[in-house]
């Protein structure tokens, strides 16, 4: 066991331990952080929806119609009604013939890569991709050729240069610490070009992006393109969980061959009571959507107002790049201090040299609660000296 008090001691003297902190009462603008109450701009709970009373009462009812528990892996007895309504469901938003509901986004992405490409196969990955899409890869045991972030030419280089029987290409559609996009299109012409199949993880896009929150690849018109789709139902829908949607083949498959979906117990219904709600109240109203949009742009433009380093607002991602762990965590420190909750993001979640704040503002914030959050984090970064 000192090895391991000496692996945490080095994490600790090169600034990159990690220590959990306790959140009170509801997700929602302020939480209760450590018996205080500040500012949250440290959520995925991008529409509010979390802390929505529709949501809530949906989870309750669900709860005393099906329990507390599934049961079983849904190959077993866990697959109940309330699991098919939603996978139905999400097809049916998404324009796919079918999807299938994982216990997480971690779930989904490892248990479909796994099941798609194997030993004779080649996976192509962005440098950036989330971690959850990088493990499957591995998992995968295919060759794994990684490509430059968002750069079609190295990727289709590698295509050229790579044998294999099967061909998958992944990508985030947005990418979770930078908040910028995919070059969809251009991933969807390679695709075709060079016979490979195409996968999406849209976690944090799911939502917030198109007429009906159904993420980018739908509001870009490329469904047709795209062969995996992943969602999660934890982010901007406020349950908990995750889906692959596309063709009613590859679900088939998903359903036989992943892993993580044959050997886990089927999500709650209280949970999925919640997720198809919130699926619904997305679909239904953009009204959120657009206040979500509307914060992201104050923040954003606040921020830059007072000279922080920030990148463009593609996404309502707002991440503010501070350079070394040290400088992130007196920054993140310091406006906690002040009442403001945004976590310091340190490698290896980011590349070295890229710590920061990911501030993700949400659609229940008001313009007071968004402008006391760059006036803390202006005051507490120059404090800092940045």
């Amino acid at each position: 066991m000192r090895a391991l008090a000496d692996d945490l001691i080095d994490l600790e003297a090169r600034d990159l331990l990690r220590v959990r902190r306790l959140v009170g009462g509801l997700q929602g603008p302020e939480v209760e952080l450590d018996g205080r109450q500040v500012l949250c701009f440290a959520s995925n709970n991008y529409l509010g929806l979390a802390a929505d009373p529709e949501v809530i009462e949906a989870s309750m009812a669900a709860l005393r119609d099906g329990g507390a528990s599934a049961g079983a892996s849904p190959l077993i007895s866990g697959h109940m009604a309330a699991h098919d309504v939603l996978e139905r469901e999400i097809a049916d938003w998404l324009g796919c013939e079918a999807a299938l509901v994982f216990g997480s986004g971690y779930h989904a992405n490892i248990g479909a890569i796994a099941a798609l490409a194997g030993h004779d196969d080649a996976v192509f990955s962005d440098s950036l991709n989330h971690a959850s899409l990088i493990d499957g890869c591995r998992l995968a045991r295919a060759t794994v050729r990684i490509y430059d972030h968002r750069d079609l030419d190295d990727l289709e280089e590698k295509l050229h240069a790579t044998p294999a029987r099967r061909r998958l290409i992944v990508s985030d559609s947005v990418f979770s610490m930078d908040g910028d996009i995919a070059p969809l299109e251009g991933l969807v012409e390679l695709a075709a070009r060079h016979d490979a199949w195409l996968m999406f993880d849209e976690a944090h896009a799911m939502g917030i992006f198109g007429d009906d929150g159904g993420g980018l690849v739908a509001a870009r018109g490329l469904n047709h393109g795209v062969h995996v789709r992943m969602g999660t139902l934890g982010k901007a829908l406020g349950s908990y969980g995750a889906f692959v949607a596309g063709s009613r083949v590859l679900i088939e498959l998903l359903v036989n061959r992943a892993r993580s979906y044959v050997f886990s117990t089927g999500l709650p219904p209280a949970v999925i009571g919640a997720a198809l709600a919130a699926v619904r109240i997305a679909r239904q109203s953009s009204d959120r959507r657009d206040q979500l949009w509307r914060n992201a742009r104050r923040l954003h433009g606040g921020l830059s107002a007072s000279g922080l380093r920030l990148g463009p607002l593609d996404s309502t991602i707002v991440p503010v790049i501070l350079g070394e762990s040290k400088t992130a965590l007196g920054v993140a420190h310091r406006a906690l201090a002040e009442g403001l909750w945004a976590p310091a993001i340190r490698p290896p979640t980011v590349p070295p040299g890229t710590a920061r704040l990911r501030l993700t503002p949400i659609a229940t914030h008001d313009d007071e609660q968004i402008d006391r959050a760059v006036r803390i984090l202006a005051h507490a970064a120059g404090e800092e000296g940045v």
